[in-house]
């Protein structure tokens, strides 16, 4: 083999392993650029990589703004240029995205598709360009572009095929942080919408409250006083005044739960006590409809440390519900019973019951047993989602049994002691 040879097959072993090196950079790169989920370092990433791999003065990186239809600099290491446009028409960048294809420019100020107003806002003088497209599944959405060879060598087709590479990896990536950008920006406006519905439910529940407080008591002053038809049209706007209340009621209770700041006020006390009061607000609207509750307890008090208002939604909410959906004459009872550790309460009715089919949806928010345009039972469906929450808060459960035509029954059960299911799951998880 003589010299030339020699020389010959050293120079393409030496291009060889240049090209080895490069193919090696650019897949540590892939995994750089692929764990970067934000736009700006993520661009930023990709232009370094670019005047690396190509040994370039500069690079640039070009988006097309499906607004303006023009190619906008979204990253450059000249940074004067940022914000500048390049029409489609008329540019080296344009015409790579139209055609779809990569661009070497040896002598750019001699090509007429040349855009030479970049240089004139930036300063900078450009003697060649290679400007590739960046594809994402067959749509280009940009362009890159690598600018002067810093060494006295000409820019080639490999410094190309590099940079092409690189693009294919930067298009995919660049999309994927578009894409998370606009999620997370669709998710920001969620929660701000989120936020003014829990400030007006709020506002609202408050302003209603006061009026519908004022209607309820002067009915029920008047219904002492009258009887007949007129008792009979106080009962109906009492009922009716009733449920605008629950109605405030649960939409006030979904807000604390959706917010997060709904928390336990623990105290002790007796759960008779509990069922008690509850048991009396709703009897008159029991009454109403020739309903008969009765009450199964214990005589001696069982205590239970628990949030006593939130306790005392769950009764009513399941109560209530037991009343809507029992007929006149039928029968609505709760029963009260207690261990060491736990406490159920079990409302039970002899009401319409509730299909197979339906009861594994029942404690949805705003589930409708009934077709929404042939319904009999008023309500917007949040009693029975609010009181799973509040049950859940005090880490018990809700279960029911139920059969079509023959009424059903809830059974809440709770912890004696929230202590100790602090401590179950302390022991649980240090055996």
């Amino acid at each position: 083999m003589d010299q030339t040879q020699n020389e010959q097959y050293k120079r393409r072993i030496q291009e060889m392993d240049r090209r080895i090196s490069n193919l090696e950079r650019v897949l540590k790169l892939t995994q750089v650029i692929n764990s970067t989920l934000e736009k700006a370092p993520l661009l930023e990433i990709i232009i370094q990589a670019a005047t690396e791999l190509t040994n370039t003065e500069s690079a640039s990186i070009m988006l097309l703004d499906q607004n303006s239809g023009d190619l906008r600099f979204e990253a450059t290491t000249a940074a004067e240029v940022k914000p500048f446009a390049v029409p489609i028409d008329g540019s080296i960048a344009g015409t790579v995205l139209k055609e779809n294809r990569a661009l070497l420019v040896r002598d750019a100020r001699s090509d007429p598709r040349w855009y030479q107003n970049v240089d004139e806002a930036s300063g900078f003088v450009t003697r060649s360009i290679m400007a590739v497209p960046m594809e994402v599944r067959g749509k280009v959405i940009g362009v890159v572009e690598a600018i002067n060879k810093r060494s006295a060598a000409e820019m080639t087709w490999d410094d190309v095929q590099i940079l092409v590479t690189l693009a294919n990896q930067a298009a995919i990536a660049i999309q994927k942080a578009q894409l998370l950008a606009e999620l997370q920006a669709a998710y920001d406006e969620l929660n701000e919408l989120d936020q003014m519905k829990s400030n007006f439910i709020a506002i609202a529940a408050h302003e209603l409250r006061t009026p519908l407080s004022v209607i309820l008591g002067y009915a029920m002053f008047l219904k002492q006083d009258v009887s007949g038809t007129a008792e009979e049209q106080l009962d109906i706007v009492l009922q009716s005044a009733m449920r605008l209340r629950s109605l405030i009621d649960d939409m006030a209770n979904l807000r604390e739960v959706d917010s997060g700041v709904a928390s336990l006020d623990l105290t002790e006390f007796p759960v008779q006590d509990l069922v008690s009061s509850v048991v009396g607000e709703i009897r008159s609207i029991a009454a109403a409809k020739g309903q008969h509750i009765s009450v199964a307890m214990p005589r001696s008090p069982i205590f239970v440390q628990a949030d006593r208002s939130k306790m005392h939604i769950v009764l009513m909410n399941l109560l209530s519900n037991a009343v809507k959906f029992t007929g006149r004459a039928g029968r609505i009872g709760v029963r009260v019973q207690g261990t060491d550790r736990q406490t159920s309460l079990m409302v039970w009715d002899t009401g319409i019951g509730i299909s197979e089919e339906n009861i594994s949806r029942i404690f949805d928010r705003f589930y409708q047993i009934e077709p929404s345009l042939a319904r009999q039972y008023e309500g917007m469906g949040l009693g029975l989602a609010i009181a799973k929450e509040m049950v859940a808060l005090h880490r018990g459960h809700i279960r029911v049994h139920s059969r079509v035509g023959q009424g059903s029954a809830f059974t809440v059960t709770i912890p004696i002691r929230q202590s100790m299911v602090a401590q179950e799951r302390e022991e649980a998880q240090n055996p």
